[in-house]
């Protein structure tokens, strides 16, 4: 099979970070960025995201323009940055903005695709018009320094399941403004893969996230993300049926692996990253990889 059907995936933050977990404090991977590049660069990677206490971390040490050069020299294609929360809140001094300032100069010097954005841990909201205009804020500055804005939806927060984003997004009417499909929240939030389909265009999506899960919760649901993804392929998700569904609306990757567990935090990088990507292509139709 020709090198360029098979399909380029993404090392998401959390995938790469090491002995660290989201909400952690501060969430700053202990391993170091020159390291922790090398390595998603041998397992096979072609591209990688970093949360945002690492990327301050960077900036404070080798800078933004440092990692580029690293970026350039292992030959990745594709990176993103992340999580930028409260962005709704329009005080006039909004904690966020120092935040998105960051981000936005790490999108720029990196080359980011995109700013992935996220909402409050809520109960799903019904009514979320009051996010249209604060979307389309960030995304029209978000624009001007070239790079997009994608929201990721969570079952646990207010933007609670895909099809809520994407009419979300069909309210924003941008086109730099689309969203991130993580798998696992597609399934928690209880959304078949019929719905999925119906529900998206394959303009709106900007990111993937690869993943899988037992059938049942353990814990709250952040729990459970935080703690207990598998391995794609080694859960109980049907983990090629959502490829294949995202593949017939269109979407041609980047497909993007974030694998969040206490076992993936306690393997070793190699070892972790290897698993991760072998793992998450053994999911791809045959014709694809």
């Amino acid at each position: 099979m020709p090198h360029s059907r098979t399909p380029e995936l993404i090392a998401t933050c959390w995938t790469s970070a090491g002995n660290i977990a989201p909400l952690n404090n501060p969430e700053t991977s202990p391993i170091p960025i020159g390291e922790r590049l090398d390595t998603i660069a041998a397992t096979g990677w072609t591209g990688f995201g970093l949360a945002y206490d690492d990327l301050v971390t960077t900036k404070d040490t080798i800078g933004f323009s440092g990692l580029r050069k690293l970026i350039d020299q292992a030959g990745f294609r594709h990176v993103e940055v992340e999580l930028l929360t409260n962005w709704w809140n329009d005080s006039s001094a909004p904690e966020w903005r120092p935040q998105f300032e960051l981000l936005l100069d790490a999108a720029e010097t990196l080359g980011a695709r995109f700013i992935k954005v996220g909402t409050a841990f809520s109960e799903p909201l019904d009514d979320l018009d009051f996010l249209v205009e604060p979307l389309r804020r960030l995304t029209t500055e978000a624009a001007k320094r070239g790079t997009r804005i994608a929201l990721e939806p969570m079952p646990f927060s207010m933007v609670g399941s895909v099809p809520a984003a994407a009419e979300l997004m069909r309210s924003v009417d941008l086109p730099a403004c689309g969203l991130v499909v993580d798998y696992w929240h597609v399934f928690r939030a209880g959304t078949s893969l019929e719905e999925l389909s119906h529900s998206l265009t394959a303009d709106q999506v900007f990111g993937v996230e690869l993943n899988d899960a037992d059938a049942e919760i353990r814990g709250t649901l952040f729990e459970d993300t935080r703690d207990n993804r598998r391995l794609c392929g080694e859960g109980d998700q049907d983990v090629t049926g959502f490829i294949k569904t995202l593949q017939a609306i269109g979407f041609k990757g980047p497909w993007g692996v974030e694998i969040l567990s206490e076992q993936h935090r306690k393997r070793p990088l190699s070892e972790g990253l290897q698993a991760a990507l072998s793992t998450a292509l053994a999911c791809f139709p045959p014709s694809l990889r």
